[in-house]
């Protein structure tokens, strides 16, 4: 294991969580620094991106599928300096700036030092700082899965897009328009020219218009929002259109994918029957997707932010002793772009 400092603490800092609930005790506790497996790197974190799902986490909404040992350390972005690497490392050494997302891995960003696996750590955009790259992994790892993998989304195409001045939804409508796409979206008076300068072409302003009575023959639908948006999207697909959603119902595919047994994939598919048998009478699909670390795709994504083609969007910043109330600030919904918290 190559380390570039000879002294480490035993010790760190970190946002916890000890059990799950609706009303779950989220603390900045000390923990043990974490050691590292061969293929992990040993990360100094100096900032972590929050994530509506962080919060979703606490309340056991995906402990079924999302596997941590308790008490666990909450978040998965971060940004930070490599320390120390594991003996079959490749691809970075100590010193190098990196930004990465851990998420559905077991562990957490909101600490001091986290374990990184390589495959999903990136170098970290020249142009950025630590708390701008923190802001990047989880949107846009999730943006380039459901754009470019899942939907492959051509130049020409229409997608929908709700919820644009959100942290997905600041990013995404970035990338599909560097795909070439036209873009739609949903957001509040107040936040009309922000999501027109990230490029947005249609903007239906939620507090005055519907936005199943205005837009019309999408080709796309991504899914960025709880409650009837998804039920209502489907009528403004064209035949033959995709709804890829990234809040669920689960589906069939997914349990599949995961390879959980029978009893799960019965139950993801009569969670999900009622919106794919809404679609398939629109003659349209859907689709549910579950970001995964990639850290090759943060290279992709760390090459629009150096050209400037993509813009990092960020509301507030909170420091790690704040943590909780971040999350707090978070989960009203509010927020324009992304909340990070600045550990160093």
């Amino acid at each position: 294991m190559t380390v570039r400092r000879p002294w480490k603490p035993s010790v760190m800092k970190a946002l916890t969580f000890e059990s799950y609930g609706k009303s779950p005790e989220i603390a900045i506790t000390h923990v043990p620094l974490p050691t590292i497996k061969p293929d992990e790197l040993l990360v100094e974190v100096h900032a972590a991106g929050l994530n509506p799902i962080d919060n979703m986490i606490t309340t056991g909404t995906f402990k079924a599928v999302l596997k941590y040992e308790l008490p666990a350390i909450m978040g998965s972005d971060l940004s930070g300096v490599v320390i120390a690497v594991g003996k079959a490392v490749t691809r970075f050494k100590a010193g190098d700036a990196i930004f990465a997302s851990l998420f559905d891995l077991g562990k957490g960003s909101i600490a001091e030092f986290a374990a990184v696996p390589e495959h999903a750590a990136a170098l970290k955009p020249a142009n950025l700082d630590f708390v701008q790259a923190a802001s990047i992994p989880m949107v846009g790892l999730t943006s380039w899965q459901a754009l470019k993998e899942r939907a492959n989304l051509q130049s020409g195409q229409k997608v929908f897009i709700p919820a644009g001045a959100g942290g997905i939804g600041t990013f995404a409508i970035q990338l599909a328009k560097h795909l070439g796409a036209n873009v739609a979206t949903t957001t509040s008076t107040g936040n009309v020219e922000l999501v027109r300068s990230l490029g947005a072409d249609e903007v239906v302003d939620y507090k005055k218009q519907a936005f199943e009575q205005v837009l019309r023959d999408y080709d796309l639908v991504l899914g960025t929002t709880r409650g009837d948006t998804i039920k209502k999207a489907v009528g403004i697909l064209k035949s033959g259109g995709l709804i890829v959603s990234l809040v669920g119902p689960l589906d069939k595919a997914f349990a599949k994918a995961r390879r959980m047994n029978a009893f799960f994939t019965f139950l993801f598919g009569l969670m999900s029957h009622s919106i794919r048998r809404r679609a398939k009478k629109h003659h349209v699909t859907y689709s549910f997707l579950f970001v995964r670390p990639q850290g090759a795709q943060l290279e992709k994504i760390a090459v629009l932010l150096e050209s400037g083609q993509i813009k990092p969007v960020i509301d507030r910043v909170f420091a790690l002793e704040q943590a909780k109330e971040g999350l707090e600030y978070l989960a009203r919904g509010r927020a324009k772009g992304k909340v990070v918290v600045k550990i160093r």
